[in-house]
């Protein structure tokens, strides 16, 4: 017995340490970049740099000003486009399907599409949407993104909203609520830091897509004119600034990724404070 005592306790300490170990790991690593982008990016801020269109190449002149203005467009319309659907479907899925043939279905293909390689997705959308309507666009670019997003907010969902006890539930339903009602006011409130967390989780991958809007906006020096139309977007302009054999280039890359982070990092505060506030105006549940 003390040979097995001692040896689990063996185990245990293994275990922790490699724990403990993996943690530090994972954040010197994740710090390490944070910190290479905000050093190298930091040299390349400025008014015009943030403000100003992209100059002649080899100028060392010009800013990233149409990209920041195209990435707000286009994560800003998938976002709409595939939050909802995405939230709603797993609803469906947590709530009313059940594990028929169908919701089964359902569940493979949005891991398939998990998994699946952005630049396929960006390829369908080129042939679908690009090529029938004649032109690289706006839409085009948010409807790929949105495709890559619902999957994830529709995996995050449903398994946030397994999560909540039967009780709660049930003690709605032992009032006489409406099963629409308790799913809103009880099951989507208590689950509401967690599908909040997928929705930022979607957007924060489909910031950073290239692949896609290589395929469907092409980019541009312009800024937005158009939803039917090319739009340009950072991820591109990250592409073309360390494409460029030119040290300035590769400077005003660092500053657009900084940009990229900051965006996404503001974002994801953003949604979380207005969920906190929002949480405390809802109101009574109504039979």
């Amino acid at each position: 017995m003390l040979r097995r005592s001692s040896r689990r306790r063996l185990v245990d300490k293994v275990v922790s340490i490699s724990a403990i170990l993996s943690v530090i790991l994972a954040v010197v690593l994740l710090g390490s970049i944070l910190i290479e982008v905000v050093i190298n990016g930091a040299r390349a801020l400025s008014i015009n740099f943030l403000t100003q269109p992209p100059g002649a190449i080899g100028s060392g002149l010009g800013g990233i000003g149409p990209a920041i203005e195209g990435t707000l467009i286009v994560v800003g319309l998938a976002s709409a486009i595939g939050a909802p659907v995405g939230v709603l479907a797993g609803i469906y899925l947590s709530e009313f399907a059940g594990n028929g043939i169908f919701p089964s279905s359902v569940r493979f293909f949005s891991d398939v599409l998990v998994g699946l390689p952005s630049i396929v997705i960006g390829i369908v959308a080129y042939i679908s949407l690009v090529l029938t309507l004649g032109s690289f666009s706006v839409w085009a670019g948010a409807l790929a993104l949105s495709i890559i997003m619902i999957p994830i907010v529709v995996r995050v969902t449903e398994e946030t909203l397994k999560v909540v006890p039967n009780s709660m539930k049930e003690a709605g339903h032992s009032l006489g609520i409406p099963k629409r009602k308790i799913i809103l006011h009880i099951v989507l409130k208590s689950a509401k830091s967690g599908v909040i967390t997928g929705i930022i989780l979607a957007i924060s991958r489909i910031a950073g897509e290239t692949a896609p809007l290589i395929m469907t906006i092409l980019g541009t020096d312009l800024f937005f004119t158009s939803l039917t139309g090319p739009v340009d977007a950072l991820p591109l302009r990250i592409w073309r600034l360390v494409s460029q054999p030119y040290q300035y280039a590769h400077d005003f890359g660092w500053g657009a990724a900084l940009i990229l982070i900051l965006m996404v990092l503001g974002l994801s505060l953003g949604l979380r404070l207005l969920a906190h506030r929002r949480g405390f105006k809802i109101g009574t549940i109504a039979a």
